[in-house]
């Protein structure tokens, strides 16, 4: 029994892409790991925000979006059954890290696709090209 390890952002594609790694994962009796990862902005950006509130809690935020957004796409009982896992950073390189030993890593396809995605970069683009294990991107 292995993991898949899934990116999961609230978007609607990347709650496909969670229906996806769940039921290759009834298939292939592995474990599903759901990954959502977050980032302070960029300290120019912050410097001409006003300040936080004292209790501004980022990981807690990322955590209550990714449960939320578990429970909605399979019910109380299919979101228990998954791992949860929020962490601090880059998207594409938070999934690399955590499927390290994975047996798949399923990410979402959204934003820009053809050749601007080639220009503009992606986290899809990302993974499928540095991953150390097989990677399905699902598509809509």
């Amino acid at each position: 029994m292995g993991r898949i390890v899934v990116g999961v952002d609230g978007s609607e594609s990347s709650v496909k892409a969670l229906h996806w790694a769940v039921r290759q994962a009834k298939l292939t009796g592995d474990t599903v790991e759901a990954v959502n990862s977050w980032e302070y902005p960029a300290t120019s950006w912050a410097s001409m925000m006003p300040g936080l509130p004292e209790d501004f809690d980022p990981q807690a935020m990322a955590t209550v979006s990714l449960t939320e957004t578990l429970e909605e796409a399979l019910g109380a009982q299919g979101a228990a059954a998954v791992s949860k896992v929020v962490v601090i950073g880059n998207p594409a390189q938070a999934l690399l890290d955590r499927a390290e030993g994975a047996n798949l890593l399923v990410v979402g396809a959204r934003g820009y696709s053809g050749f601007k995605a080639t220009l503009l970069g992606s986290v899809s683009l990302h993974v499928t090209q540095h991953a150390s294990c097989p990677v399905t991107v699902v598509r809509n």
